[in-house]
């Protein structure tokens, strides 16, 4: 699996992002950590139109669909070459790889040499090993599924480090990623900072 993590939206090299493209141009949009709050259809089109723009054809993945359906879950992945994940609350989207067995899923696709995870925020932080810390700019008792479901603090665990987006950018979130720095610092905890526009590849 190759992956392109970005701190906001598309980032600063969506050129590269184009070679990284698999075969399959089929992507499944997961917008899963935004379900703790409504959706403006508008926003979800255009985002829908950046893809298309880059050369990706599309379609909404919707984990909720899968909630107790690993085998139609893994179906439907391998039917695409790429998923794009987008931010919003990590807890959340954790909350819902848990439900539709994504998470377990995900070791499989590691396997899958042309395959792209693609995302960003909430999408490139839930690929750590741990989620302590994020809570400070995360609400991890944002539980729409139910909240008879613990909150989650372990992530994918592909990295051995947390990526912290919007490190002094321009963004809502970015004061509280500092003091987020800070908790990592204080632990002695590993993160790499990304501002808005940077990218982390691993191909």
């Amino acid at each position: 699996m190759k992956f392109y993590l970005s701190s906001y939206r598309m980032g600063n090299s969506v050129a590269k992002l184009r070679r990284m493209m698999p075969k399959n141009k089929k992507v499944g949009l997961i917008l899963n950590a935004l379900d703790y709050t409504s959706i403006d259809e508008r926003k979800v089109k255009e985002k829908i139109k950046v893809l298309n723009r880059i050369g990706f054809e599309p379609e909404i993945l919707d984990l909720k669909m899968y909630f107790g359906k690993q085998k139609e879950l893994e179906k439907k992945l391998a039917e695409l070459g790429a998923v794009w994940v987008n931010g919003g609350n990590t807890f959340v989207l954790r909350q819902a790889m848990r439900l539709s067995s994504f998470d377990k899923i995900f070791n499989n696709l590691l396997k899958r040499k042309d395959f792209l995870y693609g995302g960003y925020s909430a999408g490139i932080c839930v690929l750590a090993k741990d989620l302590h810390g994020l809570e400070i700019v995360d609400d991890p008792h944002q539980r729409p599924y139910s909240k008879k479901y613990k909150i989650i603090w372990e992530g994918l665990g592909l990295l051995n480090y947390m990526i912290l987006p919007h490190y002094k950018s321009k963004h809502a979130e970015s004061r509280l990623i500092t003091k987020t720095i800070q908790y990592f610092i204080d632990h002695k905890l590993l993160f790499k900072a990304l501002r808005d526009g940077e990218v982390i590849i691993i191909e």
